[in-house]
């Protein structure tokens, strides 16, 4: 790449052309973002033609590359699993500063410590999508924790349900790394609003045998801020995504994640919370919030990929016990 390269802070690349690219596509045309697609096979290009009547440059990455275009001052990763850290390495590489890749980032914890080591050695600003961080319970639930004075305890369930999961047209290398593919959704979003922790135990029983990964999961600890919390997952019997924090106030549950509940000290009653969700029914939940997030910069709730790499300790102990 020749450094005499000017950067355009006219235009976002938009790397993906699948459903998940789509979604964002219609996000920031919504916010009259200039943006280009750039897709890797010919059907996905052609489709997301179809459903969005915007050109998608075909054939991937490293051919558009290649062209020697304006470096974009932001781009957004919106590819499958695999292609993740691949794809951000090419942009590191030539030198886009902004990047905001889908979660988690890698297929695995190595790739996204890779990840950061590059882009810290080249000064490159990397954001992780998680975007239940961004939902209309999540932003609602934040601030009436605070008005309460802070969470004092919380627990939660990262319960997966395999036999969908068995079903679904996944590489063997995704299944492996299940936990931190897809449950880390909602343990980043606990850690979020719960707090990040300072100790952790951690056990895990039984196994899958699609994945050869712990099928049960418990555990407790404390977090930096002196809250108590716990957490579980049965692979192998029922349960869903929940998360559940306590105040001086009362009780606020989450779900469903999209849903806030609160339950006051002293009642059994539980009270569904009215949310403004217009822009979670309006687009992909979360996404509207988080995108307007990224290209402002001014929004300390997106997880960066230094502060992701530091949770990988974390998720390590979660996933494979103590």
């Amino acid at each position: 790449m020749s450094n005499n390269l000017k950067i355009s802070r006219e235009i976002i690349w938009l790397v993906g052309a699948g459903e998940l690219a789509f979604e964002y596509h219609k996000v920031l045309k919504f916010l009259n973002k200039n943006h280009l697609v750039i897709g890797r096979s010919k059907k996905s290009a052609n489709n997301f033609m179809k459903m969005s009547n915007v050109k998608v440059f075909e054939g991937g990455l490293t051919k558009f590359l290649k062209t020697s275009p304006q470096i974009a001052s932001k781009a957004i990763i919106a590819v499958n699993i695999e292609q993740l850290s691949p794809v951000c390495i090419e942009l590191i590489k030539y030198n886009v500063k902004n990047i905001l890749i889908e979660k988690p980032g890698g297929i695995n914890f190595n790739e996204v410590k890779k990840l950061n080591k590059l882009a810290k050695e080249k000064k490159i600003n990397i954001k992780v999508a998680y975007n239940r961080r961004y939902y209309s319970s999540t932003i609602l639930a934040k601030k009436l924790i605070k008005r309460d004075g802070g969470v004092q305890n919380f627990n939660f369930e990262f319960t997966e349900w395999t036999q969908k999961i068995s079903q679904l047209r996944k590489s063997e290398k995704v299944l492996k790394n299940w936990f931190f593919a897809n449950s880390t959704h909602v343990v980043d979003l606990a850690f979020f609003l719960g707090g990040v922790p300072s100790k952790l135990n951690s056990f895990v029983l039984d196994k899958n045998t699609w994945n050869g990964s712990p099928a049960v999961f418990g555990g407790a600890g404390k977090t930096k801020e002196g809250a108590v919390f716990s957490y579980h997952a049965n692979w192998k019997s029922a349960g869903r995504w929940s998360l559940e924090l306590q105040t001086a106030k009362g009780k606020y549950i989450l779900c469903p994640l999209e849903k806030l509940f609160f339950q006051k000290r002293g009642s059994l009653e539980k009270q569904e919370i009215k949310l403004n969700s217009k822009f979670d029914k309006n687009f992909k939940p979360g996404l509207y919030k988080q995108i307007k997030a990224f290209n402002n910069d001014i929004d300390n709730s997106l997880l960066s990929l230094k502060e992701h790499c530091l949770m990988s300790s974390i998720y390590r102990k979660i996933s494979r016990g103590n």
